[in-house]
């Protein structure tokens, strides 16, 4: 059933956000049609990214569907880039951070939890994650504002790029880690499990080709999703701040939201939690750094420094995150505290 709502919605928004776009609709009506177009396409790339997760596995398929989702929110960031709105681009990488651990993982978990009493997933994996989580967000981000408050604006700048590199390349290195040198060295009993009952909706193939494609179509619509920002703003009397970490982050992320909350109702864990903290880490250690390297080819360039607002609300849902995931289970009552903690933030950005 929901799928069939996410295939209207697309079947109607596509054509309707290209109209708009060449008719010169109101921008307040566009960027409502061009977020719930987005939206019912990462629906669709998300059932694509499910059927390669049974074909390939559910690292695999939960990088693929992590990096597939964050190609939205990359190219809907790179037109904000242009466009020179740099707070709303380190707002929505703020927003993703939050929205992956509290967000996306709570629900799941929350969703899970209601069908199943304890739900199971790697727990090598989800130490290791947690400290690659510590070091992307406390270290990484935190550092460049502390030494900014002594260094000149180049300099800043300098740093951020030395350190975007390093987190490129250690990304680069986890994944070698993940998938090729330790591949299978600390699998978890239950992955092997569903790949082998379940049954791909679509074919390897048919599954590539739908998420080529409706990329391209989001790269478009995100481009003039961009050019909405400045009128809903002043019609919504919302702030550049608000509308990266939680509009621009849940609809960039829309995809991972529904597979993630999908695979813990089918107590496919391992897959959920991958896509959830395997996001955030691409986020922080793969998107932000690649957002900072492409803003030097712009007029303004954008140094990795965010609030202090910012940083305390990632660094705190990391840390929640690590105490309740490093045990490997979940529960309904852990995905409630994750998102309790997800509206609190939001509420509070809101009225910052």
């Amino acid at each position: 059933m929901t799928n069939k709502i996410f295939m209207i919605l697309m079947i109607i928004g596509v054509p309707l956000s290209f109209l708009g776009t060449f008719l010169h609709w109101p921008s307040n009506l566009m960027f409502f049609v061009y977020c719930l177009t987005i939206i019912a396409l990462a629906s669709i790339m998300g059932r694509a990214t499910e059927s390669l997760a049974i074909i390939e596995g559910p690292r695999i398929g939960g990088l693929l569907n992590a990096t597939f989702g964050n190609a939205v929110e990359l190219i809907i960031s790179i037109f904000a880039l242009k466009a020179g709105l740099i707070e709303v681009v380190l707002a929505s990488l703020t927003g993703s951070v939050l929205g992956n651990l509290l967000l996306v993982a709570g629900l799941s978990f929350f969703v899970g939890g209601l069908k199943f009493k304890r739900q199971e997933f790697n727990v090598y994996d989800a130490r290791n994650n947690s400290g690659l989580l510590m070091f992307a967000v406390m270290i990484a981000f935190v550092i460049p504002e502390v030494f900014s408050m002594n260094m000149k604006s180049t300099e800043t700048l300098t740093l951020s790029i030395g350190i975007s590199i390093i987190l490129i390349i250690l990304y680069l290195a986890a994944l070698y880690f993940k998938l090729v040198t330790h591949r299978g060295v600390y699998q978890h009993e239950n992955e092997t499990e569903g790949h082998l009952e379940e049954e791909p909706e679509w074919g390897k193939g048919k599954s590539t080709a739908i998420l080529a494609i409706a990329t391209l179509v989001v790269a478009y619509i995100s481009e003039h999703l961009v050019k909405t920002f400045e009128y809903v703003a002043a019609s919504f009397g919302w702030t550049d701040l608000f509308i990266g970490v939680i509009i621009v982050a849940i609809v960039g992320n829309a995809a991972e939201h529904a597979s993630a909350v999908l695979m813990a109702y089918k107590n496919k864990m391992d897959v959920a939690v991958e896509i959830a903290i395997g996001s955030t880490l691409q986020v922080a250690m793969f998107v932000a750094p690649v957002l900072v390297i492409v803003s030097l080819f712009f007029h303004t360039s954008m140094p990795l420094l965010f609030s202090w607002p910012e940083l305390i609300a990632m660094a705190s849902s990391v840390l929640l995150m690590v105490v309740i995931s490093n045990d490997g289970e979940s529960n309904w009552f852990e995905g409630l505290t994750l998102m309790a903690a997800y509206f609190i933030m939001g509420l509070g950005f809101f009225l910052l």
